[in-house]
C-alpha cells in the first residue's frame, strides 16, 4: 500500500490536490482541514490511504498521521464510508472528533452532514475505546465536560428552555471552547438561545 507521497504540489483545491512525484501525478482527495494546513511551498508530504472498491481505487491524503488514523477508524464503522469520514474531518478538527467520541457526544457527531442518529451512536459505540487507547486520552476530562454539560442542561431546563435546543447549543459551545465552569457554560448558552 502507498503510505505517503512526497513531491511537488501541482494543483491545490479544497477537496483534492495533485502531487507530482518522479514524473507521475497523483490525485489525492483531501479534507478541508488538510487543505487549510497545506504549506505554501511546492515541496509537500502527505500521508495516504488507498481505498479499493470494485469499480475504483481512490487515494486520500492527510496532513498528519493522526488525521489518517482517525479516518481509518471512522471508515471501520459500519455505515461510514470514505466520503462521510472525509466530510467529518472537514467539519471538525481531529481533536474535536476525539473529544466528541471520547465524551460520547452524539450531537457533535450527528451535526456532520450525512450522519444520522443511528450512525452517530454506532461511531461512539465502536470507537470510544479505540480512541481512548490509540491516542492515550485522559477520560477524566471527558467525564468532567459531560458533568458540566448535564448541570448546565438542567439549569437551562429549570429556566424554561427547550431541552433539545439547549443540548444543541451546549454541544456547540463545548466543541468550540475549553470551558471549565458550569456558570460560564450557562452564560454562553443563554447568549445563544
Amino acid at each position: 500500500m502507498i503510505t505517503h507521497i512526497r513531491g511537488k504540489l501541482v494543483e491545490k483545491n479544497p477537496t483534492y490536490v495533485i502531487i507530482e512525484a518522479n514524473g507521475i501525478g497523483y490525485w489525492l482527495n483531501i479534507s478541508l482541514n488538510t487543505f487549510s494546513l497545506l504549506p505554501k511551498n511546492e515541496a509537500i508530504l502527505l500521508y495516504t490511504h488507498l481505498s479499493v472498491k470494485e469499480d475504483s481505487h481512490t487515494l486520500y491524503g492527510f496532513i498528519s498521521k493522526t488525521e489518517r488514523e482517525i479516518f481509518r477508524l471512522l471508515i471501520s464503522v459500519s455505515g461510514v464510508g470514505p466520503s462521510i469520514a472525509r466530510t467529518m474531518l472537514s467539519s471538525m478538527t481531529t481533536d474535536e472528533i476525539q473529544q466528541a467520541i471520547g465524551s460520547g457526544n452524539v450531537g457533535a457527531i450527528q451535526s456532520v452532514k450525512g450522519i444520522g442518529v443511528k450512525t452517530a451512536q454506532r461511531v461512539l459505540l465502536d470507537l470510544k475505546d479505540k480512541i481512548l487507547k490509540t491516542f492515550i486520552i485522559d477520560e477524566v476530562s471527558f467525564a468532567e465536560n459531560n458533568t458540566n454539560k448535564n448541570e448546565a442542561l438542567s439549569a437551562l431546563e429549570v429556566l424554561g428552555f427547550n431541552k433539545k435546543q439547549s443540548e444543541k447549543v451546549l454541544d456547540k459551545i463545548l466543541l468550540e471552547n475549553k470551558i471549565s465552569s458550569v456558570e460560564i457554560l450557562i452564560k454562553k448558552a443563554l447568549k445563544n438561545l
